[in-house]
């Protein structure tokens, strides 16, 4: 059976006891958080920020460049003040190039040319050095005229084995 259809069931016990419904747009801490859509990341729970306190983007690899739009949003619309980019250990952003994963997706539709069009201009935003990819989207966000000029800019590394953070920019 598909996951989805377990949505409604599941959603039952936490809908029943919800209690959140007044929290206002704005998050109260004026926090960004920019991290990974690994399964293993969890920035709520990791770093003690409870509904309605953070805004949350996940991408992979949690990249700053393909989170610029969801900040831009969040730093105007919304008021936050701070971003904190986390990376983490063990990501799968490590384990592949541009190339590589271009290669895959054409070898899966061999002769599309539509289908190899398409993944050849998408950069996949891989790294090779976790420390060296939180201080480069660091970097991105500290020059990039988009992000707010007073924002608080850190940069961390989460490890998946222990569960502890680590400030390294």
């Amino acid at each position: 059976m598909p996951n989805h259809e377990n949505f409604p069931s599941l959603n039952e016990s936490y809908a029943s006891s919800f209690d959140k419904g007044d929290l206002p747009l704005p998050p109260s801490k004026h926090l960004t958080v920019v991290t990974c859509m690994d399964a293993r990341v969890e920035p709520a729970s990791q770093l003690g920020i409870n509904l309605g306190e953070a805004n949350v983007i996940r991408n992979a690899g949690g990249s700053a460049k393909d989170a610029l739009r969801s900040i831009v949003i969040s730093q105007r619309l919304l008021g936050t003040r701070e971003i904190a980019v986390f990376h983490h250990t063990g990501c799968g952003m490590l384990t592949f190039t541009n190339e590589s994963i271009r290669d895959k997706v054409k070898s899966e539709a061999p002769g599309d040319s539509t289908v190899a069009q398409a993944v050849d201009d998408i950069d996949f935003l891989a790294f090779s050095q976790v420390e060296k990819s939180v201080k480069d989207d660091v970097n991105f966000l500290k020059g990039n005229p988009l992000v707010l000029k007073d924002t608080e800019l850190t940069g961390w590394i989460y490890d998946v084995a222990t569960g502890k953070v680590k400030r390294v920019a």
